[in-house]
């Protein structure tokens, strides 16, 4: 579904245009994988940085997709140099797939139904406990848990709770020291493990 845009709320001046953006929202809410679209003519907007701020704080899987990618002026290091300052805007989504295209020529349009289809699977990854537990020893030996005043987190085991978006419960024996620093240790470790590529996931 095609949000048609979404602008700051205090621009919005009629009730069609709210309309518009109650649908828009609406359709993201629906969907599994949202496909943020950047004009490589233009760069990263406020508005993409709303759609995919509101698409990951639903959970949903997510693609940044940079359309009139045959528009723009290229040499041998344009692709990498336009990914790395991708990567700076969409920090927030570290987990988030670029991909090049042209909605014109055709180009990548294949492997970008092929993205859509591996995402969709990953925001739907369901890890078996025995091996998520697996990681958790080799994790946590790896790199122990951190202190707190004399006292150590302990985390007893972890299993998955729900899938879209994955959501692993870890039980420890004192939630105030699960620090987020070690969450996002943890987080990586859950990645480089199992993929859930182009999915956010939920820690608790």
């Amino acid at each position: 579904t095609d949000t048609a845009g979404l602008r700051k709320r205090s621009n919005i001046s009629d009730g069609l245009e709210r309309y518009m953006v109650v649908r828009a929202l609406a359709a993201v809410e629906r969907s599994r994988v949202a496909l943020i679209l950047v004009d490589a003519t233009v760069g990263f907007t406020e508005q993409d940085s709303k759609v995919a701020g509101y698409a990951h704080e639903q959970g949903k899987g997510c693609i940044v997709a940079v359309n009139k990618w045959d528009a723009v002026d290229k040499d041998g290091r344009t692709m990498q140099e336009y990914r790395k300052k991708l990567e700076n805007d969409f920090s927030f989504m570290s987990y988030v797939p670029f991909i090049f295209i042209s909605a014109k020529t055709g180009q990548r349009i294949d492997k970008l139904y092929e993205l859509i289809n591996f995402v969709n699977a990953q925001n739907a990854m369901r890890v078996p406990t025995g091996r998520l537990n697996d990681m958790l020893s080799y994790a946590t030996a790896r790199v122990q848990p951190p202190t707190d005043k004399g006292k150590r987190l302990r985390i007893y085991f972890c299993t998955q709770a729900t899938t879209r978006p994955p959501t692993f419960v870890f039980f420890c024996n004192d939630r105030e020291l699960f620090h987020f620093s070690y969450q996002r240790y943890l987080e990586n470790c859950l990645r480089n493990t199992f993929g859930l590529e182009g999915t956010p996931i939920i820690m608790t």
